[in-house]
């Protein structure tokens, strides 16, 4: 491993090992700073939700580092919305997905019964996802109506304590937040 790694992997070990203990950390995206913590977590979605004082109702995005990660939600696609989907995969393109199975938590879909995913290919959301083994929960650092951070500054300005671990890392170069898509309606939800 060359000593540029090193850092980058001891952040990512870090990180991981807040999030299995159930914490909600902050980490780079294509355009904004995340915050993120296991779907699966009840509590630690709860947590999240309540530092950033976003309502449940409004569901949250997954966010995945390769296509295995969330294979089981593809499963259901036909042929056209299967490669409609990974066209764009990995890269900064939001699909709002069935759930057919009701596999991710209501915590996550909010009052929806489909979820919002993405495969990124900023390269530490792939290094994070892959070491943690898993996709996460992937909605901007910002309290709600407040401007989403841009910067490490501003993360900790917004939590301070109240995270558990925050990546560093730079942003993807990307101007403005992921579109987002439903595909049965092909409805541009987010430009």
């Amino acid at each position: 491993m060359s000593s540029n790694l090193k850092p980058d992997w001891w952040h990512i070990q870090q990180s991981v090992r807040a999030i299995r203990q159930g914490g909600v950390i902050a980490y780079p995206t294509e355009a904004v700073w995340g915050l993120g913590c296991d779907p699966f977590d009840e509590q630690a979605v709860l947590d999240l939700l309540e530092i950033k004082r976003r309502p449940m109702h409004k569901g949250l995005v997954l966010i995945a580092g390769n296509l295995s990660q969330i294979d089981f939600l593809l499963e259901d696609l036909t042929d056209d919305e299967y490669v409609k989907v990974t066209a764009n995969w990995p890269g900064p393109y939001t699909w709002i997905l069935p759930d057919k199975k009701n596999r991710i938590p209501a915590w996550i879909k909010g009052n929806h019964s489909a979820v919002a995913v993405r495969v990124s290919s900023h390269l530490q959301v792939k290094r994070l996802t892959e070491a943690y083994g898993s996709f996460l929960v992937s909605t901007s650092a910002n309290p709600a109506a407040h401007d989403p951070a841009r910067d490490i500054l501003r993360v900790k300005t917004y939590f301070g304590e109240k995270l558990a671990y925050v990546l560093p890392g730079e942003l993807g170069g990307l101007d403005q937040p992921t579109q987002i898509r439903d595909l049965k309606s092909d409805q541009l939800i987010r430009a």
